[in-house]
C-alpha cells in the first residue's frame, strides 16, 4: 500500500481504504481460486496494483470514458484504474467463468459501482468503447485483431482512442506494421523499482 501512496499522494480517503483492501480480498480469494500467482500475492501492489496504475500516469481519463479490460484474469488492469477513475466506466470480460466470478466478487467487495463483468471473449462483444486495456494477454497482434471492433471513432480524451496494452521485455517483433501509429512508453519513466524496468506501456492510436 505503501507504494500506492508514494506515486498517487492525491487520491480521497476512499481509495486509500479500498487499495488497502485490495491485498485482504485478493489473499482469500486466490486461496480459493488461482486468479494470480501464488508466489505474487505478496507483492501484489507492486507486481500487478502499480503495474496496472501506469496506465494512470499515461493518461488521465476524463469523465465518462468507457474503457474495456479484455481477458482480465484475475482484474488487472481494470479494477485498479476503476478505483482511480471512479467516474469512468470499465466492463470487465474474460473468458473463464471462474475467473469473472471471482473479480464479480471483489468488485462488490469493494463496492465499485462503474464496474461491469462479463464471462465472454471479445468477438462476442458488438459495443464500442473509448479505449481497450489488456495486460499481456496476447501477442500483440493478435490482441489488436480481436479487439479492433471495439473501438468508438468518437473521441472525448486529449489522446485519440486506442488499445492501452501492458508489456514486458522485447517489443519491436511484435510491430507488424510500421506505419501504425504506436506510442511505446517505458514504466520506468515512472516508477522507479526494480521490477519495471522491462515493462513498457504499447498505445495504438486507431484514428
Amino acid at each position: 500500500m505503501k507504494l500506492i501512496l508514494k506515486y498517487f499522494k492525491n487520491i480521497t480517503k476512499t481509495q486509500t481504504i479500498q487499495f488497502q483492501n485490495l491485498y485482504c480480498i485478493y489473499k482469500k480469494w486466490n486461496a480459493k481460486i488461482n486468479v494470480i500467482s501464488r508466489k505474487d500475492i505478496d507483492n501484489i501492489y507492486e507486481k500487478h496494483v502499480l503495474h496496472s496504475l501506469a496506465i494512470a500516469k499515461f493518461i488521465n481519463f476524463t469523465t465518462g470514458t468507457k474503457i474495456i479490460d479484455v481477458g482480465t484474469g484475475g482484474g488487472f488492469p481494470g479494477i485498479p484504474l476503476a478505483i482511480i477513475f471512479p467516474e469512468v466506466e470499465f466492463t470487465l470480460i474474460d473468458s473463464t467463468a471462474k475467473k469473472i466470478k471471482v473479480v464479480d466478487n471483489i468488485v462488490n467487495e469493494l463496492g465499485l459501482k462503474n464496474v461491469k463483468t462479463y464471462q465472454k471473449r471479445s468477438n462476442e462483444f458488438n459495443r464500442k468503447f473509448d479505449f481497450i486495456t489488456g495486460r499481456a494477454v496476447s501477442s500483440f497482434p493478435k490482441f489488436k485483431e480481436s479487439v479492433k471492433h471495439l473501438i468508438s471513432k468518437k473521441n472525448k480524451n486529449k489522446l485519440p482512442n486506442g488499445i492501452l496494452y501492458l508489456k514486458g521485455g522485447d517489443f519491436e517483433n511484435e510491430i507488424t506494421n510500421k506505419n501504425e501509429k504506436i506510442i511505446i512508453t517505458n514504466i520506468n519513466n515512472y516508477f522507479k523499482e526494480d521490477f519495471f524496468e522491462t515493462k513498457k506501456i504499447i498505445f495504438l492510436n486507431f484514428y
